[in-house]
C-alpha cells in the first residue's frame, strides 16, 4: 500500500457523522490510558479482512450499504468525473465494479445534495435524503475558521424519498418541517430509522415503510443519528453526543438554533427498537461513529478516532455489547470508516483512503470477512 497525506478536507464532509473533535490536555491523558487498554489486541495486520478489492476510483464514496441480495450496492459521491458539483446518490452491480472501473448510474435527481441511501427489500427501491426541493444548487457549508471547530449544518431541506432504480421518486416519506435524513432499513424490510429535528433536537424515530406509524425513540439532550437495525430487528444501535456540562449544553443549543452541530465526543449506544434498555457502550473518547452489528448481533464495528494523536486518523474497531473486548480491525491509511456487512455475513465494505496515491480520494472497499 502507498502511503497517503492525511485527510484534512474530509474532515469536512464526514462531521456529519461526529469525526471532528477539538484537543484538549484531558483529551490527550485520556487517549494515553486508551492506547495502554488497546495494546493488547491492537493488530499489526488487517487479519479479518481477506481479498480487499477496491471498487471505486476518484472523488468522496461513502456510506455504501448492499442490496438484500448482496450483489448491489448503493451509495453516495461527489466524484466531478461522473458530473456532480455535490453528494449525489449511484449503485452498481458489485462484481461489474470488481472486474473493471466503470461509471455508475446516479439514481438521484442530480440537484441539492443527497445522503444516506439504503435499498428496501426486494432490491426494486430505495430511499435517501435530499435537499433538491429546497433549491437545484448545491446547500451552502458553513465557513471554517481556522483553529475553529468544524460545523455540521441541518439543512432544514432534507427529506426521505423513495425511488426506483431508474431514479423516479415514488413517494417523499417525510412531510415534517426541518431535518430529516439518515434513514436506514431493517433487515426484515418492514421498518424505517431515521433522525429528526422535528421535536427541537436532533432523535431517533421508527417509521414502517411506506413512511406511516411514526414514532420517537429517543429523548435525550445531543445529536441521535446514524442508527441501524440489529440483524433480528430487535435492537438499533447509533452514535451520540450528549452534552452534559452547561457549556456544553449551550453551545450545542445555541449551534442547533443556527442549524448547526459541531460535535465534540460522539460515542456507540445501543437500545431496543422501541427506545428501551439504552446503554452505551463506549467511552473511549473524541469521535466514535458510523457503528454496524456484526452478524452475530452481539458485537457492533464503528470508526474512531480514539487512538489519534491529532485527531483526524480514524481506523474501525470491533466491540461487544457490554463494551468489554475492544479490537482494530484496519490498520492502513488515515481514515477508514462506514463499514457495513452483507446480509450473508461473508463480506464487509467500507470506506477508506487506503491506495490514493497521496490524494485526498476516498473509495469503496469490499472484503472477505474472517471472524
Amino acid at each position: 500500500m502507498k502511503k497517503i497525506a492525511p485527510i484534512f478536507l474530509l474532515l469536512s464532509l464526514y462531521i456529519l457523522s461526529g469525526t471532528a473533535c477539538n484537543s484538549s490536555a484531558s483529551q490527550d491523558e485520556e487517549e494515553t490510558e486508551v492506547q495502554d487498554t488497546i495494546s493488547a489486541t491492537d493488530q499489526s495486520t488487517e487479519a479479518h479482512l481477506q481479498n480487499i478489492t477496491q471498487l471505486t476510483f476518484g472523488g468522496d464514496n461513502a456510506e455504501a450499504y448492499f442490496s438484500f441480495d448482496n450483489s448491489k450496492l448503493v451509495f453516495q459521491s461527489n466524484n466531478e468525473e461522473w458530473g456532480v458539483s455535490c453528494d449525489q446518490i449511484f449503485w452498481f452491480n458489485i462484481e461489474e465494479a470488481m472486474a473493471s472501473e466503470l461509471k455508475p448510474p446516479m439514481i438521484s435527481t442530480g440537484k441539492g445534495r443527497t445522503t444516506c441511501s439504503y435499498f428496501m427489500k426486494g432490491d426494486s427501491t430505495f430511499l435517501y435524503a435530499s435537499t433538491h426541493e429546497g433549491g437545484d444548487a448545491c446547500p451552502p457549508e458553513p465557513e471554517h475558521t481556522p483553529g475553529g471547530k468544524y460545523l455540521w449544518p441541518i439543512y432544514k431541506s432534507y427529506d426521505i424519498y423513495l425511488a426506483n432504480m431508474e431514479g423516479k421518486i415514488l413517494k417523499k416519506l417525510t412531510n415534517e418541517p426541518g431535518y430529516d435524513a439518515e434513514a436506514t432499513v431493517s433487515p426484515q424490510g418492514d421498518k424505517i430509522v431515521f433522525t429528526s429535528d422535528r421535536s427541537g433536537d436532533l432523535e431517533l424515530y421508527t417509521m414502517d415503510i411506506d413512511g406511516s406509524n411514526v414514532k420517537q425513540i429517543t429523548s435525550g439532550l445531543g445529536y441521535d443519528g446514524g442508527a441501524f437495525f440489529s440483524p433480528d430487528g430487535k435492537k438499533l444501535v447509533f452514535r451520540s453526543s450528549r452534552p452534559k456540562t452547561e457549556e456544553e449544553i449551550k453551545e450545542y443549543k445555541d449551534y442547533l438554533a443556527q442549524g448547526l452541530v459541531a460535535p465534540t465526543n460522539m460515542e456507540i449506544y445501543v437500545c431496543n427498537v422501541d427506545g428501551s434498555d439504552l446503554k452505551q457502550v463506549t467511552s473511549l473518547g473524541k469521535a466514535n461513529w458510523a457503528p454496524f452489528f456484526h452478524p452475530s448481533g452481539e458485537k457492533i464495528i464503528f470508526s474512531s478516532n480514539h487512538a489519534a494523536e491529532r485527531g483526524f486518523a480514524f481506523q474501525l474497531y470491533m466491540i461487544n455489547l457490554d463494551g468489554s473486548g475492544l479490537t482494530q480491525i484496519t490498520t492502513e491509511s488515515e481514515f477508514n470508516a462506514f463499514p457495513m456487512f452483507s446480509y450473508d455475513g461473508k463480506k464487509l465494505v467500507f470506506s477508506s483512503n487506503r491506495n490514493n496515491g497521496g490524494t485526498r480520494e476516498t473509495n469503496l472497499f469490499i472484503a472477505d470477512w474472517v471472524d
